[in-house]
């Protein structure tokens, strides 16, 4: 059975609408996989107009639409995000953000706390201002991040930490866990650096970790980290090497949500996701002018993937046992590494190239 979720009359539905909502960053962050521009005030570069973000929903509503991603660059940089939220509630969608904190102040995180479906997260990427910072381009965003989560925390909320590991952080690995036990997050996710936009600099200077660490380090994460603490911790690596118990649980392993997403990219055009700021070629069409109903049936990248994944995924993709559930683990990354809808994800070719893929998740090589 194909993992996506279909209407009633058959028809693939419209769970999450993904608005990228500024152009703008106040960071200068060295793995940003978007690569915005910086931007201290919000002031300078493009944000989505209110306009489009109604009508977006609005389409999307009727498509099946069940809740949205507010992300950037920074969400909160976006002159009327207060508004923004207003909209979410009227419209009873889920409300999920990804904020660097910087902007989260005890008002916006109580402005947050009135969605009562929400989901947020912070990302912070050392336990000392110093490695966070070096990670984050400016000076006091490591206690900004860290204040906002006990914003968050005071208002009703407990947020997701995201943590991005690197060569330059990876000893603080268990210390994270404490830090953001403390400050009183629910949970924790171990982000790797994707060779996108910025990341690509970061891997091309080995700064990043190697597949053999990556995958040494999601395992003390998932089997001797995890069981000790209370927070949920979550390492973002594919589903071939996570252990077969948290598969079966359904802990931290999200199928790719690629059949059910649209995204919607500070410009006002849709696009597969971020990545269209990136590729122009996953661009889609424009909110307002072209109708959500049709790019969504119509679009030639999302007809070919909802009749090729994961059946024409290649290279050791094409072969790995968990592919329905993976689905090629990030087709944007893939598209961007290779220019093809069906390229292995980048990790686990690695993987497979260093003899560490796991032999047991492989099936036999297609004729």
């Amino acid at each position: 059975m194909k993992p996506w979720k279909k209407g009633l009359a058959g028809e693939r539905t419209i769970n999450t609408l993904y608005f990228y909502l500024t152009e703008g960053c106040n960071l200068a962050c060295r793995h940003c996989w978007m690569g915005p521009r910086f931007d201290a005030t919000g002031n300078h570069y493009p944000t989505l107009p209110v306009e489009s973000f109604e009508t977006a929903i609005r389409e999307a509503k009727s498509l099946g639409l069940s809740g949205v991603k507010l992300t950037g660059g920074e969400p909160l940089l976006h002159p009327h995000f207060s508004r923004l939220l207003e909209i979410v509630r009227r419209e009873e969608l889920k409300l999920t953000v990804e904020t660097n904190g910087l902007l989260c102040t005890p008002e916006v995180a109580a402005e947050i706390a009135k969605s009562p479906n929400r989901f947020v997260s912070v990302s912070i990427d050392g336990t000392d201002a110093a490695t966070h910072e070096w990670v984050r381009g400016v000076p006091g965003s490591f206690e900004a991040a860290r204040q906002a989560v006990r914003n968050l925390v005071a208002a009703g909320i407990m947020p997701q930490v995201i943590f991005t590991v690197m060569r330059s952080n990876v000893d603080q690995v268990d210390a994270m866990v404490r830090m953001v036990q403390d400050l009183g997050a629910a949970s924790l996710k171990f982000n790797v650096v994707q060779p996108t936009a910025r990341g690509e600099k970061l891997h091309e200077n080995l700064e990043t970790l190697n597949i053999a660490d990556l995958i040494a380090l999601g395992r003390y994460v998932e089997q001797e980290l995890a069981p000790n603490t209370r927070l949920d911790l979550f390492f973002h690596y594919p589903h071939a090497f996570k252990a077969l118990s948290r598969i079966a649980s359904g802990e931290g392993c999200g199928v790719c949500g690629i059949f059910g997403i649209m995204g919607v990219i500070a410009s006002g055009h849709y696009a597969l996701c971020g990545i269209g700021e990136q590729v122009p070629e996953l661009v889609f069409g424009e909110v307002g002018k072209d109708r959500l109903a049709e790019v969504w049936r119509e679009n030639a990248v999302l007809k070919a993937l909802r009749e090729g994944l994961p059946e024409k995924l290649e290279g050791v993709c094409s072969r790995c046992l968990l592919k329905e559930r993976c689905l090629g683990s990030c087709v944007a990354q893939n598209y961007y590494s290779k220019s093809s809808l069906w390229a292995p994800y980048w990790f686990c070719e690695q993987a497979e190239e260093a003899g560490l893929f796991p032999s047991s998740r492989l099936g036999t090589r297609p004729a």
